[in-house]
């Protein structure tokens, strides 16, 4: 699934179940959802939030040290320049100017990396959160969630933003493990004390394709 499908507008076809109703959230044959709320305020999300403000507040550092210490080379430099050879001056100029661009080429690089790792995380926490929206969808009855931010007017009944918080937070929590697949998502089962058969697929409620 695709991070554009998963964080899109959530559309579910039913199939033939009769539906269990979610707690605090009405029958509707239309449900909406916040996504930015979701993933902010979700155990995951935040996770994600403090990891990564963590990282940038680290790379800003680095980044003012670097700057200080290339402001000093290049007074250093400026102050040298009147009792030194001007071929000599011209070649640690381009040396300095090269180093410079090279090492704020990294730095922005580092920035980047900052950057795909938020949209990882992001893409990950909504590969997870699908089957748990699909569940809502059926336990209410409902043919589609749609995006709050596309809808004009609603009834606070039918937003599912804090039903499926809580239910993510149970199923993955932080995850704080870094992996580049999706994150795993463990659903209780209605049969959890049963052994299940030698061979056959396991009774913790999760998904194959999970």
């Amino acid at each position: 699934m695709t991070a554009t499908r998963a964080t899109g507008a959530l559309v579910a076809a039913l199939t033939a179940a009769t539906p269990v109703l979610a707690q605090s959230v009405q029958p509707s044959p239309v449900l909406t959802l916040d996504q930015d709320r979701m993933y902010a305020a979700s155990a995951f999300g935040k996770r994600v939030q403090s990891d990564l403000s963590q990282k940038s507040n680290e790379l800003s550092q680095e980044n003012r040290k670097i700057e200080a210490a290339l402001e000093e080379e290049e007074r250093r430099l400026t102050d040298e320049r009147a009792g030194m050879d001007p071929a000599r001056f011209q070649e640690l100029a381009i040396d300095f100017d090269e180093r410079v661009t090279g090492i704020r080429s990294a730095q922005a690089a580092k920035s980047e990396n900052i950057q795909r790792q938020a949209d990882t995380e992001r893409a990950r926490f909504f590969n997870a959160a699908y089957p748990i929206l699909l569940e809502l969808v059926e336990e209410t009855g409902a043919v589609a969630i749609l995006n709050n931010a596309a809808v004009i007017f609603s009834v606070r009944q039918i937003d599912i933003t804090d039903a499926a918080i809580a239910r993510i937070d149970a199923a993955i929590g932080a995850s704080p493990l870094p992996d580049t697949g999706p994150v795993p998502v463990q659903r209780p089962s209605a049969n959890t004390e049963e052994t299940a058969p030698e061979g056959d697929a396991p009774t913790d409620g999760t998904s194959p394709d999970n």
